[in-house]
């Protein structure tokens, strides 16, 4: 238990020191971008590679995207049943504010110190159905609602081609499927990025770190976080007693439940034309709630 503590308490730190040093102008609010590409396509992959190299994969945990999958149509479902009765515009905001979770810069790292390399490939695997989710899935829906457009697959689809986190899935996917080993020098090379990966993550999520909402909008953010994390629990019980996985993926799908709302939410709010600054906060509130509900969880489960 000290160990986890002590490990959690490192990638607390790291969170910690990027807000502190972007407060002190070490980093700007742009430098986000910076490190956030840095991240999404050079250390996440690499830790994505490192994880299914030379790994056999349960031909159960091909169920995994759609639990991803349908994770998110709840959250969206909640959003719009919640809302039935209110505007248009307060409908699709909830839609997207409550859906996606951030896998890639924050649970992954968290897999990949307390579990390992089988950790990785579970989430990697459960983030191909909430990529869905998460990079157009939510925002084509919630802008549906808004303006009546029609569903959107080909800005999904663009959108996935796009994400070298799920292209690197794809390809690992591949070549795990037809056998094809990964050749020496890109596991060496792929290890090298992997094990800055966990710093490169919650450093960026400091540096990304900001809350603008106003005091009016607080009952709003409670309001979401509530049901956001309510329904966490409900999925975290179900996934742990109810799937038919070994306990090491139970306990990962317990931590993917509880992880925290899509980095990219706050964009497609942008693009929605709704209120950024409220996303923004909400999805760094959501941060601090899944940190500490999952150090307590691994406290428990390892």
């Amino acid at each position: 238990m000290l160990d986890i503590l002590v490990r959690a308490g490192s990638f607390v730190a790291f969170i910690v020191m990027g807000f502190l040093l972007k407060k002190i102008g070490f980093f700007k609010q742009s430098d986000f971008t910076l490190l956030s590409r840095i991240a999404l396509r050079i250390t996440l992959p690499c830790a994505i590679i490192l994880s299914f190299a030379g790994k056999t994969i349960d031909p159960a945990l091909f169920a995994l995207p759609f639990i991803g999958l349908g994770f998110g149509l709840c959250y969206i479902a909640a959003g719009f049943l919640m809302n039935r009765k209110k505007s248009a515009s307060k409908r699709s905001f909830e839609m997207l504010n409550l859906s996606g979770y951030n896998i890639g810069t924050f649970v992954i790292p968290f897999a990949q110190s307390f579990v390992g390399p089988a950790g990785v490939m579970t989430a990697s695997i459960f983030d191909i159905g909430n990529a869905v989710i998460c990079l157009g899935g939510s925002y084509s829906l919630a802008a549906m609602v808004k303006a009546g457009d029609g569903f959107s697959v080909r800005r999904i689809a663009k959108a996935l081609v796009r994400s070298v986190p799920f292209m690197t899935y794809m390809v690992m996917l591949a070549m795990n499927f037809l056998r094809l080993p990964v050749p020496a020098f890109v596991t060496s090379a792929a290890t090298i990025g992997s094990n800055a990966n966990a710093f490169m993550a919650m450093l960026m999520i400091g540096v990304g770190f900001k809350l603008e909402a106003d005091r009016a909008q607080l009952s709003t953010l409670a309001r979401l976080l509530a049901v956001r994390y309510a329904m966490a629990a409900v999925f975290a019980l179900g996934c742990y007693f109810l799937l038919p996985f070994a306990v090491e993926v139970r306990q990962v799908l317990v931590i993917l439940a509880f992880a925290p709302i899509g980095s990219a939410i706050p964009g497609f709010t942008e693009d929605l034309g709704e209120d950024v600054g409220l996303s923004s906060a909400l999805n760094s509130l959501s941060i601090v709630i899944s940190i500490t509900v999952i150090v307590a969880l691994l406290t428990v489960m390892l």
